[in-house]
């Protein structure tokens, strides 16, 4: 069985470089590979790209990027929680590419299948669509969309093993899932990582085959994005 570990986050990330194209999974602080996003920002590469669900927030996740103003584009669903995300989109620093999150997923779910493009319903009549082709199915108008490509996909699972199968839990099943293959080459961070066959099969969300790196992270943090609490009465 080939295994997928390495040692270190460092050894995770060789190859990333400049100028790259990111995919890094997580909803909101759901799930985000925040080791991989704290060594990027010690690697200090620049010129990047980030398909991401979200941006993060100003000291936390891909803010922590946007800070460092490491991220040259940011194609995202939402993007509503970083100030610096806003600063830098308004004055023209930060390009960024917003997209409907189901076409979001579905161009990730394309990558990962080999799928070049494929139609969506989302955003026809709106200036998303403005320059793409359109094609009509059934009565109805569709988008063609075209499937991302990414030099690396990171990705942060519950509990791995050393073949790289990941299981997912709660809201980090979200995006993380359909950003695995969806790269030339995909980094897992997981919280547990065990030795392989030692997962129960059917309980697999991502099987190996998915996966090129799997490494155990040091330190999750568990963040609320926006806690709401009752007064006391």
């Amino acid at each position: 069985m080939i295994r997928k570990k390495v040692a270190s986050v460092q050894d995770a990330l060789q190859g990333v470089a400049n100028n790259q194209t990111l995919m890094l999974g997580g909803f909101g602080l759901s799930g985000i590979p925040e080791n991989a996003i704290a060594e990027l920002v010690a690697m200090g590469v620049t010129g990047l790209t980030c398909i991401s669900n979200n941006a993060g927030v100003d000291d936390f996740g891909l803010g922590l990027l946007l800070q460092k103003k490491q991220i040259y584009k940011m194609v995202s669903s939402y993007v509503g929680e970083n100030d610096e995300f806003e600063r830098q989109m308004l004055s023209g620093e930060l390009d960024v590419e917003l997209i409907p999150q189901g076409t979001l997923a579905e161009r990730c779910r394309a990558a990962q299948a080999g799928f070049p493009a494929v139609y969506t319903p989302a955003g026809y009549g709106t200036e998303v669509a403005e320059g793409k082709e359109t094609r009509e199915f059934n009565g109805k108008m569709y988008v063609l969309e075209y499937a991302f490509k990414a030099d690396f996909s990171f990705v942060k699972a519950w509990k791995g093993d050393e073949a790289g199968n990941l299981i997912f839990k709660g809201t980090a099943r979200n995006f993380n899932p359909c950003m695995c293959g969806a790269a030339n080459i995909t980094v897992a961070e997981v919280e547990e990582l065990v030795p392989a066959g030692e997962l129960d099969p059917n309980q697999i969300h991502m099987p190996g085959i998915f996966v090129q790196r799997i490494f155990q992270g040091e330190k999750f943090e568990k963040r609320i994005e926006q806690r709401t609490v009752r007064q006391k009465s």
